[in-house]
């Protein structure tokens, strides 16, 4: 009887910590996507008046900044790689990306109700994908009028790629790393630096769970299946694509600078080595004779003595 409570209240305890868990992620995700949809919706909204493009990647790039620093995984491409590459227990994967898009689906109501307003004044009400008064652009991305759907899931493998690449040096401990208290501003920049540099094609997602979950709101939330339709179907580009480039990007980090690091016996012996050569001036001091310290410690008495006699005698 009294095995069977136990087992009742650990099974209890192990599904209340990962109800907890899983919430924790969904807020992680629903602060970084507050930020980067409502920088959007500020700059579209406003017609150019409460900022401009770089201002959306700042906004992004400030917000997966603050979720790295509270912590969590926040892009499933991230989350795939790392388990693909045994950095992450797949079992864990599932959590992971359940709490992704619910994270980003609650973030984009949030900006739907907050700007709800101004995205019909905007708009007169009218809630299209495409055109000059478009709005579904806020939520999730879609690609210029002149990409292709083969160009632009080429644009999305290459950007997820550098963000796993730079991801993989930031965090590899026997590399470069991020000091310690600067990730969340060395990623911030990161993502920032993919955003000015190669986002004008299709917003770039790099993010499957950042472009699905509020994509499935706006269909849900007025605009329609058509968010699904636009762009040739542009909608699976920036899920899968995403997926193909992180473990892209990851793969060649592994091949042509990790697998090249020196193994960990190597990597101690140089520490070492490193030691021992900061510690010598130190141990040369240390064995220095009593006599040559005595020599040392006398020399200015001498010359002191010798000065007071030279005195005494030019007085004379």
């Amino acid at each position: 009887m009294y095995s069977a409570e136990i087992n009742y209240c650990n099974q209890f305890s192990h599904c209340l910590c990962g109800c907890l868990f899983l919430t924790g992620c969904v807020y992680v995700v629903f602060i970084f996507k507050v930020f980067g949809l409502g920088s959007v919706a500020q700059v579209v909204t406003g017609r150019g008046a409460f900022g401009e493009y770089l201002s959306v990647n700042v906004g992004f790039g400030l917000g997966v900044a603050m979720g790295v620093h509270i912590g969590a995984h926040m892009n499933t491409a991230v989350s795939f790689s790392m388990c693909l590459f045994g950095r992450l227990g797949w079992r864990m994967l599932p959590v992971y990306i359940l709490s992704q898009l619910i994270g980003s689906f609650l973030a984009a109501g949030t900006i739907y109700s907050l700007y709800y307003d101004a995205i019909y004044h905007y708009c007169g009400g009218n809630l299209t994908v495409s055109g000059p008064k478009a709005t579904a652009g806020i939520f999730a991305t879609y690609p210029a009028p002149y990409l292709s759907l083969h160009a632009g899931f080429l644009d999305q493998v290459i950007g997820t790629a550098m963000l796993l690449l730079c991801l993989m040096a930031l965090s590899d401990q026997r590399n470069q790393p991020a000091p310690s208290g600067g990730e969340p501003i060395a990623v911030g920049l990161l993502v920032l630096l993919i955003g000015v540099s190669l986002g004008s094609n299709s917003g770039y997602a790099i993010n499957p769970s950042r472009d699905l979950g509020p994509r499935i709101f706006t269909a849900i939330a007025g605009w329609g299946p058509e968010v699904f339709r636009a762009g040739n179907g542009w909608w699976w580009v920036p899920v899968l694509a995403p997926m193909v480039g992180g473990v892209t990007g990851a793969s060649i980090y592994k091949v042509f600078v990790e697998l090249h690091h020196p193994s960990p016996c190597e990597h101690r012996r140089e520490l070492e080595d490193k030691a021992e050569e900061e510690a010598a001036p130190l141990d040369m001091q240390k064995n220095l004779s009593p006599e040559v310290c005595h020599e040392f410690s006398l020399a200015p008495r001498i010359r002191m003595n010798e000065t007071t006699s030279n005195r005494s005698q030019s007085c004379i």
